[in-house]
């Protein structure tokens, strides 16, 4: 099957040409992995959330139906068993996983399912105001092949 090319963004503190799997501090939504968007603002809310400078890295992603991808198509409750796993450090076997990002205050409601403070309906009960953002993830060498680095712009310091 012939997928169209995606523009994906991500945003650093440095310029990323060629992708690569960092092990973070904390384990993410989708643990381990290259992390991406569609949304150019939130790739810069990324590049600028430690110092206000980053960059916004700009690539083009080529989809292969031979990669393993779990595809989250809005928040679910598949999306929050799955987020707390690999919260808690459990792995996957995907080569890429897509959907809605835990931002801080989402993830906020999914630290304090985890912890039991507050129940699952709780969760979706304050968790359903919050506005869309998106990542794909990418887990394997050959998930990072699907990107191409198209061009880099500095972000923070424009005059």
């Amino acid at each position: 099957m012939l997928r169209e090319k995606l523009p994906l963004y991500h945003g650093s503190k440095e310029i990323v040409r060629v992708p690569e799997i960092r092990i973070p501090k904390y384990n993410k939504d989708f643990y381990i992995g290259f992390y991406c968007t569609l949304y150019a603002d939130q790739a810069v809310r990324w590049a600028t959330r430690f110092n206000g400078t980053g960059y916004l890295n700009e690539y083009e992603y080529t989809p292969n139906d031979s990669l393993k991808v779990k595809k989250f198509s809005g928040m679910s409750e598949e999306w929050l068993d799955f987020i707390v796993d690999c919260r808690l450090g459990k792995s996957h076997d995907f080569d890429i996983v897509e959907g809605p990002m835990a931002n801080d205050t989402i993830f906020n409601y999914v630290q304090n399912f985890v912890d039991g403070k507050i129940s699952r309906e709780a969760f979706w009960a304050l968790a359903k105001f919050k506005h869309p953002t998106h990542q794909i993830s990418f887990h394997t060498m050959k998930a990072l092949e699907t990107l191409t680095f198209l061009r880099e712009r500095k972000i923070g310091d424009e005059k």
